[in-house]
């Protein structure tokens, strides 16, 4: 091979393993005391900022495939985090909202998660995150660009 490809320095594996070494010192959070999965951390922090949506629109915002969106919904119920609640714009779908129960539970894991948060970002400079933030921003509209072509 004249050009091999050195995955520990392409750009999409960097990524892919960045977001899975931070993703993984949050769920840290959520995961033991509040006993959350990530897609069940998506969900709720979804419903708090919205004030109901239908299990699809939760899917999508929540980047979940239908199946892992409905285990965690479902789980979410039972436990009394999430309740259904009737669509008066469309009757053959239910809507779901966080309950006392659910709002609870995001206020408490909230300042946890955000504090985490800026503890990864204390390692960048105010200069490099707003790079970051710009350089994320034309990746993702470059991206698009390119989805759009390929479909």
């Amino acid at each position: 091979m004249n050009n091999p490809l050195n995955l520990a320095q392409f750009f999409p594996y960097q990524l892919a393993k960045l977001q899975a070494m931070i993703s993984d010192s949050i769920a840290e959070i959520y995961l033991g005391e509040f006993n959350l999965s990530k897609q069940e951390w998506r969900v709720l922090a979804i419903l708090a900022n919205e004030h109901s949506l239908n299990a699809k629109e939760i899917g999508s915002k929540a980047d979940l495939e239908k199946m892992p969106a409905s285990r965690a919904i479902k789980k979410m119920v039972e436990r009394n985090v999430l309740e259904k609640v009737s669509n008066i714009k469309d009757k053959r779908s239910s809507l779901l909202k966080l309950t006392n129960e659910g709002e609870n539970l995001y206020r408490q894991l909230a300042p946890l998660v955000k504090q985490r948060e800026q503890e990864l970002l204390s390692a960048l400079t105010s200069q490099e995150l707003s790079t970051l933030n710009t350089a994320f921003t034309k990746l993702e509209e470059k991206a698009h660009q390119i989805l759009l072509q390929t479909k």
